[in-house]
Parts: C-alpha cells; structure tokens; sequence
C-alpha cells in the first residue's frame, strides 16, 4: 500500500513539474510559481522545483524570493552550474554586475556546457579588454552551437552528475553516428568519471585518429594520459597541442604543468611567466607559479604569487589553502576574517569551500583557537568523505588480500628472480609519517638521487588486477602467482627505465611513494635487491596530521578520524606481515627517533643501504633540491620537535581516533588525556 502511494505521489510530482515548466516555456511564469508552491509544500528538498521557482520569482522580479530559492537549491546541490547560472541572472536584473560575473564564471567552471553563460561572459570580457579571456569564452561558444541539441542536453546532465541517463542517451547516438568526436568525447568523460580509465582512453585515442587537429580532444586525451600515469604520452601529446595552437594560453599552462611534473619547474616558471605577460588577470597560472617556486624552495616568491591570484580572485580557495599549506605563513586578521566570511557562502563551489576551511584550520591553530581550527577540520573533511567512496570495510579487505596471498609458501613457490637492480630506495608507510624527512636526509648523500613520490608501483599493480581496476580487488595480488620469471624481469627492468627521467647520475635514487607498503611483496618479486624503509611515527600524531592535511588525491582515508585510526592498525598489521614473510627485507625507521638521535639514524639508514656516511646527510636542511610534498618547507630546516605532541590542545575531540586505533600502539598517559 505504501508502494502504491508512493508510485502516485510520484506520478503526480511529474505531471505538475511537467505542467510547471510547461508554463515557464510560454511566460506564465505566475501560474508557473503556483503549481512550483504546492509542490514544495510537500517536497521542498525537490531541486528542479527550486530551481523553477528561482526562475520564476526572478522574471516576477520578486528578487529576495528568487535569492531565497536559490540559496536553498545550492545548500542541496553546491555544486550545480546551473544554479550558479540563475544567480548570475539574479544579480544581473539587480544590477549587480560584478557579482554577476563572479557567478556566471562559477557556473561555466562547473558546467562547461552552458551556453548563456559564455555568452555574457564572452561580451563581459571583450568589453573590459581580456583578449585571452574573450578568445576562451568565444571558443566555447562556437564549440557548443555547432552541437546537436540532444548532445547539449547529454553534455549538461553529464556535468550535474546524471550520468546513468547521460551514458544511456550517449551510447544511443553514437549507434547512429559512430563517429562523431564530440559524442565520442562525452562517452568518455562519462567513463573516467565513473573510473573505467582504459575505456576512456581508447575512445580519445580513437577520437584523436579522427580529428588530430581538435585541440580539445586532444587536451582531454592528454590529461586521461597523465591519470593514467603516462607521463611521457602525456608530454608528448601536450607538445603537440603547444606546436598546433601556440597561442592558446591553456595548453601552454597544461605544459607547464606537465613540465612540472617531470622535475622541470624552472622551465615550468618560464612558461608560466609567458602566460602572465599575455594575460596578467590569470588567477590560476599565478598559483601555478607558487606551486613551482614552493617546490624549489623560493617561499617569499610562492608566497607572493599566491597573494597575487586572490587579489585577482577574492574566493579562490586554492591560493589561500596554498599559503596554509606553506606550513609557515601566517594569515593576518583581514586574511582570515575574509577566509571565514568565505567559508559561510552558500554561493561557493564545495571545492573552494573544503580550500577554505583546511586553510582556516591552520590560520586558527596558529593563533592558538583550536576550537574554531577543529570545527573546520571537521567541515573541510566532510565534504572531501561526502565525496569519496572510500569504505574502511573495502580497504581492509584489500591489504588483507596481500596477508593471505602473499605469504611463505607465495615466495618459496616463485623462487628467485626479477630484475636484479641495486639502484631504488622504497621509503614508504603513512602519509605525514617523516618519509621527507628521510628522502632529504638521503637525497644529501652523493650516491642518491631524490625523485618523488613515484606512481610506477602503483600503476604496475593496477595492471596486474586485469579487466577490473576500478576500486574493487580484481585479480591482484592473487595474479602475481603466475608471473614468470622473465615477466618479473621485465617488469623490474621497466619500472627502472621509466624513472630514468626522475634521476640525475647518482648510482641510487628514493621513491617516496607512501602506499607502495601495500605491494612490497610485488617489489620484492620484481626487484629483489630494492631496498625498503618503512619510515613510521607515534599513530596519534601521524593520524591527526593526515586529518589535518588536505591531500591533492589518493589518501581518501584521511578524511576522517575514524578511517584514519583503522588505516593505520591495517597498516601496522601488513608491515608485520611483511616482516614475518621477508625477514630483514625492511628497514624501519621511526620519526621520534631520527629526531632525538640523528646522527645514530642516519648512520643506521646507511649502512642499512651499503653507503659510506657523508656529513651532508646530517646537515640535510641546507640541502638545495626541489621538493613536492606538504612537508616541503620543514625539511628545509634542522631538525626539531614542533611536530611532536600537535594533536594535544585537541584531545578532547579525537575520541573517535582512539576508538579506532589499536590502543596497545598508544601511551597510556595519552589515552587518559582523551577520554
């Protein structure tokens, strides 16, 4: 019986949205609004009828009504272009240029394939003189007029995140047009959102063949590439978007950033100036810019081009959490009072929102409001976890796959083999566990190149999980059972060819990737020699600081108290493993230590690696080499214990950790100060 009421109301729902829209078509927009009230009377979390209803109220000019609904419509959905679109209209009839703009620009970063926003945008640049910015707009447009409606449409649901009806509609008309670029391109996209990688790139590649002169597809092709961890497709691709289109400012940025992350970042700065004389109004390549002056060292410049992109932006979140992310700067008053009063928008994208609140979390603590600093921990983590689809059970499954797999028998029955290189240092374990510590401590010695955080392991073992790759556990690990040994072979021998581009000419060279501790028994396989340093700290400690750190991607167990105390005992747990099944493979190293006795660790770490010791290892601060991660700037000083014991003036709200982490890991005086 409840079915049935629910099918009717549901029906009944249709009919007068139907009727509804029907009516905003001919400009009965007061009758429109009345059936649109009677449906939020009972549905007033229903997002097409608030998005009518903003419509509606806006073209009545009851404009407080029409802000109303809108506001409403974006606490339900943040991140809806087209509700942006709506507000850009708003403000427009208010006369409210400016903020029209501002969200109008919102609205075609979130949804491309809206066409009247360009439109005013296109005219809105080309009257203030931004050449670049106008040539972008009227790139746009012409692209999404010279489309079938029915691709519009598909291209617009894709971008509001309805991508079951939009692969059905999609797949529909490449059936009668099998070769069109852009359906093509749609398909695509549609299946790198939903994770299937390969089906993605084969379609671009495919694409590309046909119309190798497209610039966009050839730029979406290139960045499928870079998720792959192609790389050096990826350069390629991007030199030949440069040499067909080199005026095009967005694909000298993609360059740019390309060449970054191939350790380039001099020659990345060089581009990214030509891009700023062409168009100094380029709020994202003056981020850019930071990006790669952090990662070389040059804070005070870093610090000045982050500045310079929200002067253009006021609401661009990445350049304010780029400056709390710097670990060293402090935010002034107005910075922070403008932070917070950005934070409470109802009008800002979730990713500009969860920016802001990991930048506000460090700007507080550094004043010492730790209340205010947690509060937007938990905010700028719970839109990241809302997000992801990380799931603790999933995770656990999968480093158990590794114990129950890769156990004695595992290695007896493979054997010896695998390349037989001397040349890698792994230094893996958690994320903010000191492995940059570590790597600048090596990467001081003369015989060791430091890289980065390598992705090869990883993308090795996603090919070794067969057709299903996507977040589930696939064939892996249980498929490294087959391996032959000239597939272990040339497998050790690939991942050292592809580094090659990595290294300078030391004879030994770190990859700091931290998740290769869930495929050291595929390294072990492929390359026996490899030397491993688990680089481990106090669970308190490092759990909050992954908590506290906003991760660019691949660390979805950080964005909770709870998954992060569980990751951390699977962890412990698979290197005990590890330890038990290659004994004395695995060189641990904790971060409590090296920062009391240094000098015993360093000497411990080389010996461990068959090295002489060098005095420079100890005076690793003064090092001059570029560094990527969040701990870039303190591993540019001595050593120290600021990082000890962070996580106290926050005691009483990590309840949650201590009832996920192992407590025999934990002092007992830190147990009693939390509960």
């Amino acid at each position: 019986m409840n079915s049935n009421k629910f099918n009717a109301d549901d029906a009944t729902l249709s009919v007068d949205l139907s009727e509804a829209r029907q009516a905003v078509k001919e400009s009965r927009f007061k009758d429109a609004l009345g059936l649109l009230e009677i449906i939020l009377e009972g549905q007033p979390e229903n997002i097409d009828s608030l998005y009518l209803a903003a419509v509606c109220s806006r073209y009545l000019k009851s404009f407080d009504d029409s802000q109303k609904y809108i506001e409403g419509l974006l606490t339900l959905a943040p991140d809806m272009g087209r509700a942006y679109q709506e507000l850009g209209h708003l403000n427009r009839d208010m006369g409210n240029e400016d903020k029209s703009v501002m969200h109008y620009r919102q609205a075609c970063e979130l949804n491309p394939a809206l066409l009247a926003p360009w439109k005013i945008l296109y005219n809105y640049f080309k009257k203030n003189n931004n050449k670049p910015a106008a040539d972008h707009a009227l790139q746009q447009i012409n692209k999404l007029e010279s489309l079938p409606a029915s691709l519009l449409y598909i291209d617009q649901i894709m971008n509001e995140g309805r991508l079951g009806i939009a692969e059905t509609k999609c797949r529909a008309f490449l059936k009668q047009n099998p070769t069109h670029t852009y359906a093509m391109s749609l398909l695509a996209e549609i299946a790198n959102r939903l994770g299937y990688f390969d089906d993605a790139e084969l379609l671009l590649e495919k694409a590309v063949e046909f119309k190798p002169n497209d610039g966009e597809l050839r730029m979406k092709y290139a960045t499928i590439l870079r998720k792959k961890q192609k790389f050096a497709k990826t350069m390629e691709q991007v030199n030949i978007l440069c040499d067909q289109h080199p005026d095009n400012l967005s694909y000298q940025a993609q360059k740019a950033s390309e060449v970054m992350q191939n350790g380039g970042h001099e020659e990345a700065i060089k581009i990214l100036d030509n891009i700023l004389k062409k168009n100094p109004y380029n709020f994202s390549t003056f981020t850019s810019k930071g990006h790669a002056q952090k990662t070389l060292g040059q804070t005070d410049q870093a610090i000045k081009s982050y500045q310079a992109a929200y002067q253009i932006k006021s609401d661009h979140g990445e350049a304010y959490f780029s400056l709390s992310n710097l670990k060293t700067y402090s935010f002034s008053s107005d910075e922070l009072d403008a932070m917070r009063n950005h934070a409470q928008r109802v009008d800002l994208s979730l990713r500009d929102k969860a920016y802001f609140h990991f930048a506000l979390a460090q700007g507080c603590e550094s004043i010492g409001e730790f209340d205010e600093a947690f509060l937007h921990l938990e905010k700028g983590n719970k839109i990241k976890n809302d997000q992801s689809k990380y799931s603790i059970e999933r995770m656990d499954a999968e480093l158990q796959a590794q114990i129950d797999i890769c156990n004695e028998d595992f290695f007896d029955n493979l054997g010896a083999g695998g390349h037989q290189t001397k040349d890698p240092i792994f230094i893996l374990g958690l994320p903010r566990a000191g492995s940059t510590l570590i790597e600048q401590i090596l990467a001081s010695h003369s015989m060791i190149d430091g890289t980065l955080e390598l992705p090869n392991i990883l993308s090795t073992a996603q090919g070794l999980r067969g057709d299903d790759i996507y977040g589930k556990l696939g064939n892996y690990p249980k498929s490294m059972e087959s391996l032959t040994a000239e597939k272990r072979e040339s497998l050790g021998k690939i991942f050292i060819d592809d580094t090659k581009m990595h290294r300078e000419n030391a004879p030994m060279f770190t990859d700091k990737m931290p998740n290769n501790f869930r495929h050291i028994g595929l390294i072990h396989l492929i390359m026996p020699n490899a030397k491993i340093i688990d680089a481990r700290r106090y669970p308190l400690d490092c759990c909050f600081s992954m908590f506290k750190q906003l991760f660019a991607q691949g660390q979805e167990f950080t964005y909770g108290l709870a998954e992060a105390g569980s990751y951390y005992n699977s962890y412990v747990k698979l290197m005990d493993h590890w330890d038990r099944v290659l004994p004395n493979k695995i060189l641990r190293v904790n971060n409590e230590d090296v920062i009391d006795d240094l000098d015993g660790q360093v000497r411990r770490m080389l010996d461990y690696l068959e090295l002489p010791f060098e005095e420079q290892c100890i005076s690793f601060h003064e090092t001059d080499r570029s560094v990527r991660t969040a701990s870039s700037e303190q591993v540019r000083q001595p050593i120290n214990k600021k990082g000890m014991g962070r996580w106290k003036p926050y005691a009483k709200h990590l309840k949650p950790l201590l009832n996920n982490l192992d407590n025999e890991l934990l002092a007992p005086e830190d147990i009693a100060l939390i509960n």
